[in-house]
């Protein structure tokens, strides 16, 4: 081959690597504190009715307890708040042991006796996320568990009506689907806390199961929306470090006007401002504080069980969650304030921005601000205090008594929380009834701290910024001055919407005095996901972070925007670059798991290179070399964008629709309002370059793949070869016709008592041994034909005679040339039939993974995805076995058409596939049996 060849797909590994680099390790070091155990942490196994412990003998129940509430907790004699914990994928049931640690030594410290019962299940650590036949299952087991907990409250003076869940990863997606089962009562679960649960869907779809449990419970929620607006359900994402569940998927979907179902990522939650991996979420203290302070807050006083009152549910979660306000939940707030206090604590500010330092002493202070004379020239007002006690400090006076107000209204509701300090904005168009606004500065405590407030046009506050397109490669850049005095600045980054968009950006702050300031604070905020995330910065410094978006929008009607909560009297430079390292991070994020499918394309379609050169020539070529002659992405994407074009039609919709043909799957880069389309029609192109990108990598993975199990291959015949006979023929390993009816037999009999996964990975086994045996005959041909360098005699000639006298006895005995290579096309051949029939195996380890897991439970995996799917893919893969190249030229007219449908074939599996991977098998059993096929016609 050509080094042009090499350079070609070692540039795409390198991009496949870089973004690989980007997606596992291009975010921040984890930043999570760890939760402790004081006291050694006890699992208590519940007992559970003997019809339920029969039915699921791999399940469990358990409550979690520490030292002396453990001991109390032996006779199983509960009065607090029940609280369940469902691990995710793979997932332990002692996860729950950070949520219940924190949630006892908060108990501790109240009085009342309020305290939560924390219970976990055990789901046996199945592979739930990619193995979809146990979640119903798991669903039912859930329930069967909730009303064995409430039996147990059966003797307390007032006891729970429901329990409140807490999902990780897939166990988020269980508790949603609870509300599916015809027999569950809705009324036995009204808070749902789920955390990285991938609820849109699921994170890669290796079975039909999966997706049919993510569609009963879409149309469950969809179709009960009114129904299940008592329901609260809070879902919490992971984050940029959690690169197993993208935060877009752990969005609920649910009507606009529902304001019980909240979706938020860690980062924008106050108090916590971290991003964390798919782990670190159930143990990172940040987030499982604000849990614990948002349930103990839902607890009412009398009955020591969680509140049934709605508005409360959602109030205290937007609190701990979304908004962080300083009118804590259920406080009951006078709306009038009057103040005491002498005229010299009252300052009265004529300049358009005020900075106040609190000594260390306790004083009592107030600032005065007249609106009168700024409501023209002025839109708002911005104050901020690194007074983080969480207190009302803005008012709006209502009525003067000279220069003293004597009655005023509390404005201090929309003040938010940020990482160095708290900051509020009111309108003043919205204080019609307020003369002037008064900033509380008092210092009752002794802690110094700092106040800055200003004025603000509307006009100054907005900033548009356009992006630079993503192809700019780093060349160009949007930069921004501002040399405003402002303290607050917001940056409108113009047409930053889509998923694949990634920027580095870069702000340099130069100020003249840092004495007495409060550090800066940037934010990314994107107004239609709560995906905010913040840094703060020294002044000065030169700060760089990461643009980009968790949930792509659909149009550009809105954009994303940078806040620079700034200090006064500096300069700040901003720049704005698009990194391809991170844009090819996000392509992976959004389109990761869709890559399977274009490498089995880019291995199907060498395959059908290689059937054309034994159709034109008898021979056929290398593994690589197919490879790379195959790579040929417009004739893939040239079809599939044509028929995306006339599915944008009526008529050409209708017909499709009329004909019953399945919907075309669109890479996961669209909306999440777009891919819950039940019919969905892409309304863009660009996403097709996407696809053009990821051919290009399929093919680099398809190249190396290969490379790297021919030498595999190699190393374990060098190991094998001394247990077998040397062979010199070219059909070593194969089979004859009754062993091969016996084995397919023996196969289909095995997958369907046992897995069908099992019979998969046997059958592959069965051909490799195939592929091993021609790799020994070829070495061992090499060998006795003597393809060396001739030797030369002493004298210095060449023994050419002796040489022709061997090749003619050679040549008597029925071996030359020829002969080596017809074992060496065979073993190119069944070389990439091995590689074929590694994605089979690999997309059915799973399910045999969690059969083997329950084989003491049961020996039959039910339901089994693949029977009797596989049945055709295990009669090709057995009868391919005897396949040689002499077979396949012999059939001219079989292997021509064979050739020809395997690029339609291709094209279907890009049309269908990506959304649905595990079709991925059935294509390629129906490209193996037309090869078998031409094999014996």
């Amino acid at each position: 081959m050509r080094p042009a060849v090499y350079v070609l797909h070692t540039c795409a590994l390198a991009l496949l690597l870089t973004g690989l680099r980007e997606l596992l390790f291009g975010f921040e070091e984890n930043r999570c504190s760890m939760t402790y155990m004081f006291e050694q942490p006890e699992y208590r196994r519940i007992q559970l009715p003997r019809r339920v412990a029969r039915q699921y003998p791999a399940y469990g129940l358990y409550l979690y307890g520490e030292g002396l509430y453990a001991q109390e907790t032996r006779g199983l004699k509960l009065t607090g708040a029940p609280v369940l914990f469902l691990p995710g994928n793979a997932g332990s049931y002692k996860q729950a042991r950070s949520l219940g640690s924190v949630a006892l030594r908060k108990a501790e410290n109240l009085d009342g006796g309020v305290h939560m019962n924390v219970f976990t299940i055990d789901f046996n650590e199945e592979l739930v996320a990619l193995y979809g036949g146990s979640l119903l299952r798991q669903t039912h087991f859930l329930h069967e568990s909730i009303r064995v907990i409430l039996r147990l409250y059966k003797n307390c003076p007032d006891p729970p009506s429901s329990v409140v869940l807490v999902g990780h990863s897939m166990g988020g997606v269980v508790a949603r689907a609870l509300f599916t089962l015809p027999r569950f009562n809705p009324r036995l679960v009204s808070l749902i806390l789920t955390q990285a649960s991938p609820h849109h869907a699921p994170v890669i779809s290796l079975d039909p199961y999966i997706l049919e449990f993510y569609s009963s419970v879409r149309q469950r929620w969809a179709a009960g929306a009114e129904d299940l607006r008592n329901v609260t359900v809070m879902s919490v994402g992971g984050g940029y470090r959690d690169y197993q569940v993208r935060s877009g998927l752990t969005a609920l979907s649910c009507p606009s006007d529902d304001h019980n179902k909240l979706s938020v990522v860690v980062t924008a939650v106050p108090r916590t401002w971290v991003s964390t991996d798919h782990l670190s979420i159930v143990w990172c203290k940040e987030l499982v504080l604000a849990t614990v302070r948002a349930f103990f807050d839902l607890i009412e006083p009398e009955t020591q069980q969680f509140t049934e009152d709605v508005e409360k549910r959602i109030s205290v979660l937007n609190y701990h969650f979304i908004h962080h306000p300083v009118q804590l939940p259920g406080d009951q707030r006078n709306t009038l304030v009057s103040f005491t206090g002498t005229a010299e604590a009252w300052s009265e500010v004529n300049t358009l921005r005020v900075f106040y330092s609190a000594p260390k002493e306790a004083t009592v202070k107030y600032f005065l601000f007249a609106l009168s004379s700024r409501r023209k020239a002025y839109t708002h007002f911005y104050c901020r205090s690194s007074n983080m006690e969480m207190s009302s400090w803005l008012f709006g006076c209502t009525q003067m008594n000279g220069l003293l107000c004597v009655q005023a209204a509390d404005l201090s509701a929309r003040t938010e929380l940020l990482p160095a300090y708290k900051v509020l904005t009111v309108k003043l168009d919205e204080l019609s009834t307020i003369s002037h606004l008064i900033i509380d500065a008092s210092n009752p405590s002794a802690r110094q701290f700092i106040v800055e407030c200003e004025w603000q046009r509307e006009k100054s506050l907005t900033v548009p910024v356009p992006v630079p397109h993503v192809l700019s490669f780093a060349w160009t850049s949007s930069d921004v001055t501002i040399n405003s005095s402002g303290l607050l600045h917001t940056l409108q980054l113009q047409h930053f919407h889509q998923a694949y968009q990634a920027f580095r950006i870069t702000v340099m702050s130069h100020c003249k005095a840092t004495k007495d300031r409060l550090p800066n604070i940037y934010r990314m905020k994107v107004p239609w996901f709560r995906e905010d995330s913040f840094v703060t910065a020294g002044i000065p410094s030169v700060t760089e972070m990461s643009g980009m978006l968790h949930m792509p929008h659909h149009d550009n009607t809105s954009s994303a925007l940078l806040q620079l909560h700034t200090a006064p009297n500096c300069q700040y430079k901003v720049s704005v670059r698009t990194s391809f390292p991170k844009v090819l991070g996000q392509i992976l994020r959004f389109c990761g798991p869709v890559l399977p499918v274009y490498v089995t394309v880019a291995l199907l379609l060498a395959l059908r290179r290689q059937l054309c050169s034994v159709l034109l020539t008898g021979r056929t070529v290398g593994m690589r070399e197919a490879v790379a002659k195959a790579l040929q992405p417009h004739k893939l994407e040239l079809p599939v964008l044509l028929l995306h074009l006339l599915l944008r039609q009526s008529w050409f919709q209708e017909s499709w629709s009329t004909l019953g043909l399945p919907a075309v799957d669109i890479l996961p880069l669209t909306p999440i309002e777009d891919l819950s389309q039940h019919a969905a029609v892409p309304d863009q192109d660009w996403p097709r370059l996407v696809s053009l990108l990821l051919c290009i990598l399929g093919a680099a993975v398809a190249f190396w793949g290969t490379t790297v199990l021919t030498l595999f291959l190699r190393m374990m015949s060098f190991i094998l070869a001394p247990l077998h006979r040397p062979s010199i023929s070219r059909h070593c390993g194969t089979l004859q016709l009754s062993l091969q009816i016996l084995l397919i037999l023996s196969l289909i009999f095995l997958g369907g008592v046992t897995c069908g996964a099992l019979s998969i990975t046997a059958s592959f086994l069965l051909h490799l041994y195939r592929v091993l045996r021609l790799q020994m005959t070829e070495r061992t041909l090499s060998h006795m034909l003597n393809l060396a360098p001739q030797k030369t005699s002493e004298n210095g000639f060449s023994r050419s005679d002796g040489g022709s006298k061997l090749k003619e006895r050679i040549g008597s005995s029925l071996l030359s040339e020829s002969v080596l290579q017809d074992v060496r096309d065979d073993l190119q051949l069944h070389l990439s039939l091995s590689t074929l029939l590694t994605l089979p195996v690999m997309l059915s380890a799973p399910s045999l993974f969690y059969w083997s897991r329950n084989l003491r439970y049961s020996v039959h995996l039910d339901p089994d995805p693949w029977w009797p799917h596989m049945v055709p893919l295990l009669i090709a893969s057995v009868l391919l076995i005897n396949c040689n190249t002499l077979m396949l030229s012999l059939s001219k007219l079989m292997l021509a058409l064979t050739s020809r449908l395997l690029l339609p074939l291709c094209v279907a599996m890009v049309t269908f596939s990506p959304l649905h991977l595990y079709r991925v098998v059935h294509f390629l059993s129906a490209a193996l049996t037309l090869l078998a096929t031409s094999c014996y016609l």
